[in-house]
């Protein structure tokens, strides 16, 4: 794996898609990286066990941002009893990533088991 950014994982850092937060979620997930102090949340809506909105937020490195940002496209439009998402899943549509920053994609992946775990739990409150 090259020391570079692929096209798709440079295009999700310079225009990441779906940022912030929704109003009122149906769950939310978030992950750290206490080595890197990197922080990704992720919030879904759900309609009739579709995910039909994905947001995030995210604090760290381009790889950071562009996993969160993959990842949002990656859930929107799957049923709800089908959202395992791997690392490999996230680095994989990103066109791969530099060696050094494959933690992202598992950050990514964490944050987004975190949040099926939390389908039907309230939203934490800010």
């Amino acid at each position: 794996m090259s020391d570079q950014y692929s096209e798709i994982a440079l295009d999700h850092f310079r225009n990441p898609r779906n940022v912030g937060a929704l109003d009122d979620p149906d769950a939310v997930g978030e992950a750290t990286n206490p080595v890197t102090g990197a922080v990704l949340e992720i919030h879904l809506g759900i309609e009739e066990g579709w995910v039909t909105e994905s947001r995030f937020s995210a604090q760290g490195c381009t790889a950071t941002i562009a996993a969160g940002s993959m990842l949002t496209e990656l859930l929107v439009g799957r049923a709800i009893d089908d959202l395992s998402v791997s690392a490999d899943d996230i680095e994989n549509a990103l066109g791969g990533l530099p060696a050094t920053r494959r933690h992202a994609a598992r950050l990514a992946a964490d944050a987004a088991s975190s949040a099926v775990a939390r389908i039907g739990a309230p939203a934490p409150s800010s």
